[in-house]
């Protein structure tokens, strides 16, 4: 019987592994826990990323005319562990507007996908409710499952228009701080969504989060919540946010003591294309949706 090579009876965990070529253990002098992180990264690479939905949780909000369920949606990224935990709630009637919205736009490639039926009573006793909380849950992974939806611009909106309404009303109403908060989720929901969203989704949430941070007379943050928005908009050509970006990093670089050269000149570059004509931040925000501001 054949004795083991020098470098499994080394390392007996590798006797247990497959490993592929360009792993093996005999050509390399890897440690265990590098052999482990090769794997592991291997794995990765080999598993794809999807988005997954759950929803744990559920509370009855009554007021005096209206009383009704809002469901809390947890987003997940699959393919490595998601530290961050981030969610939102919507009701019933939010889950139809999405349906109603989708199927006008898809019509027959969504014939598949079925939306749990509006109940006209029972809507609140607790077996309804954990029923139905299990049907959204499913009918969100079956929407994603189709190619069609998972790409469109209303998906995504879905897991954060209300939010942003929300901050951008805080954002005008001079709210910084509860603004920032708001975003700070929008930002984590649209980071999710991005490999399968047009990567100029999250400029005017970064935007926004520049603003507020500035106005908190925070600079660094806003500072970094600027320079991360500025890439997509050189790429895709969104000049108006381009040019209110390099402004605002500008004037914080100044602040902070960072380079500005590069960057001023790029703003003249582009304040000389456009005729001199400027907009800051600020104004695009108060134009009104920030995502009519990408049009």
């Amino acid at each position: 019987q054949a004795l083991p090579s020098e470098c499994e009876s080394a390392n007996p965990l590798l006797s247990s592994l497959s490993l592929p070529v360009s792993l093996s253990p005999c050509c390399s002098t890897l440690t265990t826990q590098q052999l482990q992180q090769n794997l592991r990264a291997e794995k990765k690479r080999e598993r794809p990323v999807r988005l997954l939905f759950e929803i744990p949780t559920t509370r009855i909000i009554e007021h005096l005319l209206s009383k009704y369920v809002v469901y809390d949606i947890v987003v997940m990224r699959s393919g490595s562990f998601d530290s961050r935990r981030v969610s939102v709630e919507r009701r019933y009637s939010d889950f139809s507007r999405l349906h109603h919205d989708l199927l006008e736009e898809f019509g027959d490639e969504l014939e598949e996908v079925v939306l749990p039926p509006k109940l006209l009573s029972g809507n609140f006793s607790a077996d309804i409710i954990s029923k139905r909380r299990l049907a959204l849950q499913d009918y969100l992974a079956r929407l994603y499952a189709a190619r069609c939806a998972r790409h469109a611009p209303r998906f995504a909106r879905f897991f954060t228009e209300p939010e942003q309404k929300r901050a951008h009303g805080l954002l005008r109403a001079g709210k910084f701080t509860l603004a920032t908060q708001q975003l700070q989720t929008v930002l984590e929901v649209e980071e999710k969504l991005l490999p399968w969203q047009h990567p100029t989704l999250s400029v005017p949430t970064l935007a926004a989060l520049a603003v507020c941070h500035r106005d908190l007379e925070e600079a660094e943050p806003a500072f970094a919540a600027a320079q991360k928005a500025l890439p997509a908009t050189r790429r895709y050509g969104l000049k108006q946010y381009q040019a209110a970006l390099l402004e605002l990093l500008v004037d914080l670089g100044y602040q902070l003591g960072r380079p500005t050269a590069t960057l001023q000149h790029e703003l003249t570059l582009l304040r000389d294309a456009e005729r001199g004509e400027a907009t800051t931040l600020k104004e695009l925000e108060d134009v009104g949706s920030p995502t009519d501001s990408l049009h």
